[in-house]
């Protein structure tokens, strides 16, 4: 959800489509209150794509839920239940039983999410059938979790689990007296989660393109941890001795890495780009654009670059509501990963695990963690 291009490009489907006669939210041979609790992709051996919806639905670990379940659980879907809006459609606050995961009464059982797609246009439906596709497979503690779905006529529905504080951008970007901005040490604790989710994406294990990687898709718990949401658009990364992945374009106007505009070219450093226009959003609080900005600062990346390049300068950028919360310790340190981990102060020719230090330790651990697991089997 947040904010796209006002027009996003079709992407080439990386699913063969079934008709909703061949597949409802009932009738997908799955265990309706199982869910699985691996930490990992459900299966060693993930099938490859073009993937049918049927094989998606039935090999995801997701409660398949009907629709008048998710109407009681939201209380009819009723406007004082919208909890968020998106191209994708409304989110509404809903409570299941914690233990059949049927919709119980509110302020009961525990609290979810419930994203009900825009009954308009085929995309949504594609982006719908690639968040079960890979939420369905994945675990993580810095991936949303996906708990079920809904494919029933023409509704198409998703359910994770609640996150209370909402979403990053929210935090960054929100002004009033009566709002809190958000701290030095809560911006770093969403960023190292954040960097945690996506080197794991990146990593053996899971070998997925994130594609969207912004702000409004980073959501934060009530510690104020970071994970990543919304895989509408995520992809496949590249196998065997391809460097990339090729695609349309598309993602999010000020986010997405150059070089992927220019040559369609999908790898994971077009993530690592657009983790340093958040990291930057982080610093600064600014947006990566607002065209609300006088001439010049339009975008963010260009008017920070300068700065970026003087360790002396970077002050310069850094949101002065944050004034006394870092040392100059940390400014510096801040400074150097700026450096490293944004690829406009690179050569495009350098090894990209250079990028970014912090993103790689993270990318190194999940490796690490495959191995282990896959020694206890």
């Amino acid at each position: 959800m947040g904010s796209c291009w006002s027009s996003r490009v079709k992407a080439e489907s990386p699913f063969n489509s079934a008709s909703a006669s061949e597949v409802n939210c009932r009738s997908v041979g799955r265990d309706r209150n199982g869910l699985s609790g691996s930490s990992s992709r459900s299966s060693a051996s993930v099938p490859p794509t073009p993937r049918t919806e049927v094989d998606i639905l039935q090999s995801s670990n997701l409660k398949s839920f009907s629709f008048s379940e998710l109407r009681a659980a939201t209380r009819n879907f009723r406007p004082d239940s919208v909890v968020g809006e998106g191209g994708f459609g409304s989110v509404f606050k809903g409570w299941i039983d914690e233990r059949t995961l049927a919709a119980s009464k509110p302020g009961s059982g525990i609290v979810v999410a419930v994203k009900r797609l825009n009954q308009e246009g085929l995309q949504g439906h594609k982006e719908w059938l690639a968040e079960i596709n890979y939420l369905g497979q994945l675990r993580h503690p810095n991936l949303v979790k996906l708990i079920g779905y809904c494919l029933e006529d023409e509704h198409r529905l998703l359910v994770y689990e609640f996150m209370p504080r909402g979403s990053l951008e929210n935090h960054l970007f929100r002004r009033g007296s009566y709002f809190q901005p958000l701290s030095w040490n809560l911006r770093m604790r969403a960023a190292l989660g954040a960097a945690k989710g996506l080197a794991y994406l990146h990593s053996d294990e899971a070998k997925v393109i994130y594609r969207d990687f912004k702000a409004s898709n980073i959501l934060l718990d009530t510690n104020y941890n970071a994970k990543l949401s919304d895989f509408g658009l995520a992809k496949d990364g590249p196998t065997g001795d391809k460097s990339h992945v090729s695609t349309r374009v598309m993602g999010t106007y000020g986010y997405a890495a150059p070089e992927y505009l220019a040559t369609g070219h999908l790898t994971a450093k077009s993530d690592v780009y657009s983790f340093g226009v958040v990291l930057l959003e982080m610093l600064s609080g600014r947006r990566a654009v607002d065209k609300n900005r006088p001439h010049g600062e339009h975008n963010l990346v260009e008017w920070a670059r300068p700065y970026l390049t003087h360790k002396r300068k970077i002050f310069r950028i850094i949101d002065n509501r944050l004034e006394g919360q870092y040392s100059p310790t940390e400014r510096r340190r801040s400074h150097r990963s700026h450096k490293t981990a944004c690829p406009w102060m690179q050569s495009s020719d350098l090894p990209w695990t250079r990028w970014c230090p912090r993103y790689n330790s993270f990318k190194i651990q999940s490796k690490q963690e495959h191995h282990r697991r896959r020694k206890r089997r």
